[in-house]
């Protein structure tokens, strides 16, 4: 089994070309998150961690959103990001499925699973009436 951090993530999608920016409201974790980032050589303007609750934050200027939360919170978060995020963008779920949302991929198993999730196709299926 392989546990990804949060910090992880930001750091594998800038090797592979993504300028990543990561929300950590603990401010000892975000430090740890920036000194982690200059150890492994990587610049600021490629990932940048910012000290701020992401449930405040604007998230419209976004095309690609990774969320690892609890279970709890993913169908509050999702109405947030049905009316934040551009059509275009991607969100990518680890552990936990919007439970409301139709993925456009599902990758892995278990504690590693992930779902990818398209905004255009997510509200589009979500103005339609529900069948029975």
């Amino acid at each position: 089994m392989t546990t990804f951090s949060p910090q992880y993530m930001v750091f594998a999608a800038t090797v592979v070309g993504f300028e990543c920016t990561g929300f950590e409201i603990n401010s000892i974790l975000n430090g740890y998150a920036r000194v982690k980032g200059m150890w492994k050589g990587i610049p600021p303007s490629t990932a940048s961690f910012i000290n701020q609750d992401y449930w405040k934050a604007d998230l419209s200027k976004y095309n690609n959103v990774t969320v690892f939360l609890a279970p709890g919170v993913m169908e509050v978060l999702g109405r947030k990001l049905e009316m934040e995020l551009p059509d275009e963008a991607r969100v990518i779920a680890c552990r936990f499925p919007f439970p409301d949302w139709t993925p456009a991929a599902i990758e892995g198993e278990g504690l590693d699973q992930t779902w990818a999730y398209d905004m255009r196709t997510v509200r589009k299926l979500s103005s339609q009436p529900a069948t029975k």
